[in-house]
């Protein structure tokens, strides 16, 4: 069975508790990404997605220059990198998340997102399984 530390990103970029929303908006366009990590010296401490952006941010009239604590999600759910990628996809489903911190201690070592499971060939069915179960959970609708 794979472990995440084969998947995971190890370069993960982060902001701090220093930054403001509007910094770590314009790092998240000039990366591409939709989830920044923050961290206080080494620790994860939180992380901003672009939803909590418009839902904590904007929805609730916080100016750019608000802390980014402010917006951040500080109950996190984490891997370890000795985690198998098959109990991974099972807690993101789970918790019904896209994105998962790697951490060794509360030192952010790494990311995994749902999308990292797909790209692998041993892994693609446990991010099926995973989208599925994020998918099914948030939109009760369909």
């Amino acid at each position: 069975m794979r472990k995440i530390r084969d998947i995971m990103t190890s370069d993960v970029e982060t902001c701090t508790l220093l930054d403001n929303v509007f910094e770590v908006a314009v790092k998240m366009k000039e990366l591409n990404v939709g989830a920044i990590p923050i961290v206080d010296q080494d620790k994860l401490v939180g992380m901003i997605t672009d939803r909590d952006i418009v839902i904590r941010g904007i929805a609730e009239k916080h100016p750019p220059s608000s802390k980014v604590e402010s917006v951040m999600s500080d109950h996190l759910v984490t891997a370890s990198p000795d985690m198998t990628t098959k109990e991974a996809t099972s807690l993101m489903a789970e918790h019904q998340i896209r994105r998962l911190p790697v951490v060794e201690g509360e030192k952010l070592v790494g990311i995994v997102a749902l999308g990292d499971f797909a790209v692998n060939e041993m892994t693609d069915e446990q991010a099926q399984h995973a989208l599925s179960q994020i998918s099914e959970s948030q939109n009760p609708m369909q």
